[in-house]
Order: structure tokens, then C-alpha cells, then sequence
């Protein structure tokens, strides 16, 4: 979806806990903003509490605002399916439960078509063992999750979660995707 006025679009990703996702998307060049939050379920303005128990329908997500002249939706796809396993199904790593699924919500009918293209061409080139469960679904309200979640990896680095699992993460896109990351 693009905002005319502005030119910006923006994407939103599921793929596993919001905090890993977050703290690489606000490394990329042309990235201009990345909001965690919910999406994907039945309950009007979900707590965390409530999304954890999986029971809301909710997926921790990333909305992501972008410049499409500086990235183009379809690179920021490509950082997604290497930073997370779009193999298994409702889980990354320890985090288990469909809060945790490998979903892109497309916002417009390009977004799809980009979105199913990039799904085939990664689940063929076997970067993964396995077939992609990711699941390409329409957008629907997006919750932003509560401000302590926001900037979390930023604000954290050190807690233990953070340097176990998203350290990692972040490394990994770093060293992979070293011509798309913002200068300090």
C-alpha cells in the first residue's frame, strides 16, 4: 500500500517474536519507521498477555513503513524469509504457538502478486529444507503493541532473550545484507 502524499508504502510481516523482526527492519536502508504489533485475530485491541496465550487469533507482527524508491517491497521480502525459518509451522525456535506463524498481510493487490512470486522463487531455490508454511493473507486492523514492546531490542540489548535470540538475528542480516543497512 502506498501513501500517495507521502510515498511511502507499508508492509507487515509476521515471523515469529516481533522483537527480531523489529530490531532488523529499523536497520534497512530506505525503512523509515517499524511499529510492533498484532494482527490476524478476532479480539478489538489485544493485550500481549492475551496474544501470548494464543488464543486471539493474533500474530506478533512488524508494520513497516518504507520508501519504495530507496527498497522495493520485494527486497524487504527477501530479508524477511532469510531471517526467519518460514518452514515450521506456528513456532520459531522455543517460541511456540500461531502467535508466532510465518504470515505476510498484504495490503493491495501488488503486495499479493509480489508476495506470491517471492514465496515460489525462495521455496524453490531450497535456501530452506522443507516447504514454506508462510501464510499470505489479506491485511486487517492492525493493534500496535504496548509502547514497552517498541524499540525493545534498542532498549535491551543486554536481556537475555535479546542477546540470545535476537543478537543472532540481527548478525545474521548484518552479514548477509550488508549493502542494505543504515549507517550509524
Amino acid at each position: 500500500m502506498t501513501n500517495a502524499q507521502t510515498d511511502r508504502s507499508v508492509a507487515t510481516l509476521a515471523g515469529g517474536c516481533f522483537w527480531c523482526l523489529e530490531a532488523v527492519f529499523e536497520n534497512v536502508i530506505g525503512v523509515d519507521r517499524v511499529v510492533s504489533g498484532y494482527m490476524g485475530g478476532a479480539t478489538v485491541n489485544p493485550t500481549y498477555e492475551q496474544v501470548c496465550t494464543g488464543r486471539t487469533g493474533h500474530a506478533e507482527v512488524v508494520q513497516i513503513e518504507f520508501n519504495p524508491q530507496v527498497i522495493s517491497y520485494s527486497d524487504l521480502l527477501e530479508i524477511f524469509f532469510a531471517i526467519h525459518d518460514p518452514t515450521t509451522k506456528d513456532r520459531q525456535g522455543n517460541d511456540i504457538g500461531t502467535q508466532y506463524r510465518s504470515a505476510i498481510f498484504f495490503h493491495d493487490s501488488d503486495q499479493q502478486t509480489v508476495a506470491q512470486s517471492r514465496f515460489t522463487e525462495l521455496e524453490a531455490a531450497g535456501i530452506w529444507p522443507g516447504r514454506f508454511v508462510t501464510q499470505i493473507v489479506p491485511a486487517v486492523t492492525f493493534y500496535p503493541a504496548e509502547d514497552y514492546h517498541q524499540g525493545y531490542f534498542r532498549a535491551h540489548p543486554a536481556q537475555a532473550y535479546c542477546a540470545a535470540v535476537v543478537a543472532p538475528k540481527v548478525a545474521k542480516f548484518r552479514q548477509k545484507f550488508s549493502q542494505r543497512l543504515k549507517s550509524r
